[in-house]
C-alpha cells in the first residue's frame, strides 16, 4: 500500500482539443492481479507482444496495471471518470481492503477539491470504479462530491438492481453506490448505440459485455479526440489478443465484440485511447498490425494545474 504525500506530484495531463485530462493516481494494482483478472494473458502471450515491455508487463511476462481516474476539464466543468477503490472500506479483495492512499490530496492538487467537481461519470458499477463516490463521516458513508451529479447507464443499474447479489457485492452497494442514490444525486441515463452526449464535447458509448451497462466515455474538441475506455480494455495485452477475456466479465462473447468494434473504430487514427487500468504512459494511439492491433504510447505532460477557483 503507498504511503500517503501531503505534497502530490502533478498529475499526468493530455490535451484534447479545449479540453484537459488528468490522471488521478490511487494505487498499482500488485502483480497477483493480472494472472487473477486476465488468466488468458500469459507469460508466452505478453511474449508475442514484446511491445509490452517495459512499461505495461515486466521480462518475466507479468502485466503492470493501476487503479486511477480521469479528471477532466471541459467548458468551465470539472468531470471525473470513475472514483477508484476507495479508502477504509471492507473488501473481500485484500488489495483493496481498508485502502489509505492520498487520492483526495492528488485530486485536489489537479484543481478538483471535492466540493468543485460538478459532474462523475460512472463507467460501470464494479467495486474498483465507484469507491471514491463516498467517504466516512462520522460513521457514515456520505457523498465525496457533495455538488456533483453522479451519472451511470440505467441498464447498469437495471441489472445490479436485479442480480442476486452476493455479500462482497451488496456490502460495495451499500457503502459506495446507495448513499449517493439516497442523497438524490444519482442519474440514470439511457445510452443508445450512436452514444450520449452528457457534456460539451463528452459522450459516452455502449461498450457491453465486461458489465450490461458498461460505457466508453469518448472526448472530442477542436478536431481531436480521446476514448476512455473503462473495462471495454483492461489492460494493452487485450490489443494485440482481442479475445482474451476478464474473469468477471458478465458476458465475455460480448465483451470481445465490444472491444473488436471500438478497437477498430480507433485503428489507424489520431483518437487517444486512455486506458482505465492501464499502467503509466496510460495512453497511446492504436495501430494495426495485422489482423490485430499495438499501441504507441503518448504519455502525458507533467504541469502545474491551475489554481481552483476561489468559493464564495
Amino acid at each position: 500500500m503507498p504511503a500517503s504525500s501531503n505534497a502530490p506530484d502533478s498529475a499526468p495531463t493530455w490535451a484534447i482539443g479545449d479540453l484537459l485530462v488528468h490522471r488521478i493516481d490511487e494505487v498499482t494494482l500488485p502483480p497477483q492481479t493480472g494472472p487473477w483478472l486476465l488468466p488468458d494473458a500469459t507469460p508466452d502471450a505478453v511474449r508475442r507482444a514484446p511491445w509490452l515491455r517495459p512499461d505495461f508487463a515486466g521480462p518475466d511476462g507479468v502485466l503492470h496495471l493501476a487503479s486511477h481516474s480521469f479528471a477532466i476539464e471541459a467548458d468551465g466543468l470539472r468531470i471525473l471518470v470513475d472514483t477508484g477503490i476507495g479508502n477504509g472500506k471492507t473488501r473481500a479483495n485484500p488489495a483493496w481492503h481498508h485502502l489509505d492512499t492520498d487520492y483526495l490530496g492528488r485530486l485536489t492538487a489537479a484543481g478538483f477539491p471535492p466540493e468543485r467537481v460538478d459532474l462523475v461519470v460512472l463507467t460501470h458499477l464494479h467495486t474498483d470504479h465507484v469507491g471514491w463516490n463516498t467517504r466516512a463521516d462520522g460513521g457514515a458513508w456520505v457523498p465525496t462530491f457533495p455538488n456533483a451529479r453522479y451519472l451511470a447507464a440505467r441498464a447498469e443499474w437495471d441489472h445490479w438492481a436485479h442480480a442476486d447479489l452476493d455479500e462482497p457485492r451488496t456490502q460495495m452497494f451499500r457503502d459506495s453506490v446507495h448513499p449517493v442514490r439516497e442523497a438524490g444525486l444519482l442519474d440514470l441515463i439511457d445510452v443508445p448505440d450512436t452514444g450520449a452526449e452528457v457534456a460539451p464535447g463528452i459522450s459516452l458509448l455502449p461498450t457491453p459485455g465486461h458489465t450490461p451497462g458498461q460505457v466508453a466515455v469518448r472526448l472530442r474538441s477542436r478536431g481531436r479526440s480521446a476514448v476512455i475506455t473503462g473495462d471495454c480494455v483492461h489492460h494493452p495485452v487485450q490489443l494485440r489478443h482481442p479475445g482474451i477475456t476478464s474473469c468477471v466479465d458478465t458476458d465475455p462473447a460480448q465483451a470481445v465484440r465490444s472491444r473488436r468494434t471500438l478497437l477498430d473504430a480507433l485503428a489507424g487514427t489520431d483518437t487517444l485511447l486512455l486506458g482505465s487500468h492501464f499502467p503509466a504512459p496510460t495512453a497511446g494511439l492504436v495501430v494495426p498490425e495485422g489482423t490485430t492491433y499495438r499501441l504507441t504510447p503518448v504519455p502525458g505532460r507533467k504541469a502545474t494545474p491551475p489554481r481552483p477557483e476561489p468559493t464564495a
